[in-house]
Order: structure tokens, then C-alpha cells, then sequence
């Protein structure tokens, strides 16, 4: 599997995950010190904060949430990859994500920018 693979896999965990509503399955494909920068939203510090914010998005609901990675590359334990989201409900836009290899060869994300159209 190829890293953008990877990526896609990973982001595709977390969409399942939003259309569950399970807010701590969205925010585990953040590192436990991550950042995430939203405008939909105040910044969030760490695993934690992630989900709280995820909490109050996926009651909005997102049954047609979709995100898909449009380029995406690494160098050793570091990596990037910018995807497109899209739900119908509450917008659409970019998201820039830098990621960690982790021990077990998984893939974290460690920072993200959410840009809406």
C-alpha cells in the first residue's frame, strides 16, 4: 500500500467513525498531543480537546461525509497529505494534516488546518 493509501485509509477510519457519531473514534486518528485548526470552531490543544469539538460536530449529523486525499507524501516517520471534505450539511473545504509514524507503522495525525470553501 502505496502512503496515499494510507492517508485515505486513515481519513476514511475517521468519516466512518463521524457518520457514527462516535466523537472518541473521530479524534483517535489524532496523536495524544495533537493540534487541529478549524474555523468551525475555537482551536483544539491535545487528543482530548479534539474530541469535545467532534462531540458538538457529529450531532449535526453528516450521513454524506465524505473527505478525499488529493496529494499527500512523506520522508521517514513524517508525512502530509491535503484532502478535500464535503458533507452536504455543514460545508465543505481543505484540510492540510501532518501526520507521525507511529511504533506499530500506523500512521497519526499530529496537526491539522481546516480551510472551509
Amino acid at each position: 500500500m502505496n502512503f496515499h493509501e494510507e492517508c485515505q485509509n486513515l481519513l476514511d477510519r475517521y468519516v466512518a467513525c463521524y457518520r457514527e457519531g462516535d466523537a472518541a473514534g473521530c479524534a483517535s486518528v489524532y496523536a495524544v498531543n495533537a493540534e487541529m485548526y478549524s474555523p468551525f470552531g475555537p482551536s483544539s490543544i491535545g487528543r482530548h480537546c479534539i474530541e469535545m469539538a467532534h462531540e458538538d460536530w457529529v450531532k449535526e449529523g453528516a450521513k454524506n461525509k465524505r473527505i478525499e486525499v488529493l496529494s499527500a507524501g512523506y520522508s521517514d516517520n513524517l508525512g502530509w497529505c491535503v484532502a478535500r471534505f464535503r458533507d452536504g450539511t455543514t460545508g465543505s473545504g481543505t484540510s492540510m494534516n501532518i501526520m507521525a509514524r507511529q511504533p506499530d507503522g500506523t500512521w497519526e495525525i499530529t496537526h491539522c488546518s481546516l480551510n472551509e470553501d
